[in-house]
C-alpha cells in the first residue's frame, strides 16, 4: 500500500464514529478544483504499512474506525489484504472513492470487509470527463452507484460543487442519476493553496444557492446535506 498522509482523529468522515484517516497516492482523475494535489501527483513523504498498522492497535481504545481515502485507494494493489488486517484488529473501515473501479468494490463487498462507502459522484454523466479532465468509461462509474446501491452497508454519495465546472442544473441532474439513494452530500468548494488547478481559479457557491437546490432534491434520497 502506498500511504501518503495519516490524520489521526476525524469526527466528520464516519458519521457517527472518530475515525482515523489514512489518505493513499495516487489518482486517475484530474480533477481541477482537487485541494489534495499532493496525493493526486502522489508526492510527499511515504508512510511503511507497517507503521500504520502499528499506530491503528495503539490507537485501537481511542478510535472507533478507519477511513481509507486518496488520491484513489481502489487503484491500490494491496488494499483488500491491508483491510483484512484493519478488521483483525477491530475497527470498522470506511472507503473513499470515485466509483472508477466496481469490481474492486464489488469484492470489497462481497468479502464484507468494509462497513462504510462513500462515493464521489463529480458531475452529470454527459459533462464527467470534462469535469475531471480525463476519459473517463460512464459504465464503470453507473456500475459503481448501483453497487453502492444495492449493498447492505451504510453509504453516501458526494458531489463537490463549484459555479465554473457546475451549475444548479448540473447538481440537479446528478440527483437524478443517484435518486434514490439513502444519503447524498453537497460539498461547497473552499480555496486553498493545495488546489490541483491553483488557488484563486474556482468559487463556492452561496449558502441560499444551495439551499434552493436542497429544495428541489430533498424528496430523491432519505437524506440531503450540505457541507460548507
Amino acid at each position: 500500500m502506498n500511504f501518503k498522509g495519516l490524520q489521526k482523529s476525524s469526527f466528520i468522515d464516519y458519521p457517527d464514529k472518530i475515525c482515523t484517516v489514512l489518505f493513499t497516492g495516487g489518482c486517475n482523475f484530474r480533477c481541477p478544483f482537487c485541494h489534495n494535489s499532493l496525493l493526486v501527483k502522489n508526492e510527499g513523504e511515504f508512510i511503511l504499512e507497517r507503521d500504520i498498522l502499528e499506530f491503528l492497535k495503539n490507537r485501537k481504545k481511542m478510535v472507533d474506525a478507519v477511513c481509507i481515502s486518496g488520491g484513489e485507494p481502489t487503484l491500490q494493489k494491496g488494499l483488500v489484504s491491508f483491510i483484512r488486517k484493519v478488521k483483525d484488529i477491530g475497527y470498522l473501515v470506511k472507503l473513499d472513492t470515485n466509483g472508477t473501479n466496481p469490481d474492486v468494490i464489488e469484492k470489497l463487498l462481497d468479502l464484507r470487509l468494509i462497513d462504510y462507502i462513500a462515493m464521489d459522484v463529480k458531475a452529470p454523466l454527459f459533462k464527467y470527463s470534462s469535469v475531471t479532465d480525463v476519459m473517463v468509461d460512464i459504465n464503470s462509474i453507473q456500475e459503481s452507484i448501483k453497487l453502492i446501491k444495492n449493498s447492505n452497508i451504510d453509504y453516501e454519495f458526494r458531489t463537490t460543487v463549484c459555479r465554473e465546472l457546475l451549475d444548479q442544473d448540473d447538481i440537479i441532474e446528478i440527483s437524478r442519476n443517484i435518486s434514490g439513494a439513502r444519503r447524498y452530500i453537497i460539498q461547497n468548494f473552499r480555496d486553498r493553496e493545495t488546489v490541483l488547478a491553483g488557488q484563486g481559479r474556482f468559487t463556492p457557491y452561496s449558502r441560499q444557492e444551495l439551499l434552493e437546490v436542497v429544495k428541489k432534491i430533498k424528496g430523491l434520497f432519505d437524506e440531503v446535506k450540505i457541507r460548507f
